[in-house]
């Protein structure tokens, strides 16, 4: 059994109320009020800013070449993917600049950016980018988990086949290895520490479809 095997296990729990949290089932069922989506596209803009950031912060910080390539790389497939992809979306659902600065980072979101951030001082880029994993791995396992169902609107559909697409499978694939190589240099304290990052950013994605479930604010 791999790290990335164990640690997934570890999780599952939190993985599998993802799968059935209330969001990706009226998403799935085409029910999902536009206005919820609206703002968790709005979040993800905040959430996705910060997470590129942190592959370029974490490849700054790598020793082992092989892995601040990869990283730049990833940096780049979300660019040209994920991102690319969002601000299509707000094109369609016309989001505004305006709208986005007016709402703000909400509560979970700014949590989660900053756990990650925590993840790479604290136990270096090993820790990073296990802090990072749940977000690709996740996603890709959602979208296989709604690949059969699908959704009847449109952008919900486009939604669910970005994240079985081939580019994002191999970026998962890329991920996969960069924390089980990872796991092989360093000793047991930062693998437990890889777990714990896995583990926590696993909870937060979690509480990332209740924050736009709930249309989460501050006060």
């Amino acid at each position: 059994m791999t790290f990335t095997d164990q640690i997934q296990e570890a999780a599952m729990p939190l993985w599998q109320r993802s799968f059935v949290h209330p969001f990706i089932q009226e998403l799935t069922q085409g029910t999902l009020p536009l206005s919820t989506f609206r703002y968790y596209l709005i979040q993800d803009y905040f959430y996705l800013k910060n997470f590129c950031d942190l592959h370029g912060k974490i490849a700054a910080q790598s020793q082992v070449e092989a892995e601040r390539n990869a990283l730049l790389a990833g940096e780049r497939t979300l660019n040209h993917g994920e991102v690319a992809i969002r601000q299509g979306m707000f094109k369609t659902l016309k989001i505004e600049k305006a709208e986005v600065n007016q709402l703000g980072i909400a509560p979970t979101c700014y949590n989660y950016v900053n756990h990650m951030r925590a993840a790479l001082s604290s136990g270096g880029p090993e820790v990073g980018i296990a802090a990072l994993l749940p977000c690709y791995w996740l996603y890709h396992a959602v979208g296989l988990h709604l690949q059969a169902h699908g959704s009847p609107v449109a952008l919900y559909q486009q939604w669910i086949d970005n994240y079985i697409d081939d580019d994002y499978v191999q970026a998962v694939n890329r991920m996969l290895d960069l924390v089980n190589q990872g796991a092989q240099r360093v000793d047991s304290t930062t693998r437990d520490q890889m777990a714990e990052a896995f583990i926590r950013s696993s909870a937060y994605e979690l509480q990332f479809w209740e924050m736009a479930y709930q249309k989460e604010q501050w006060n």
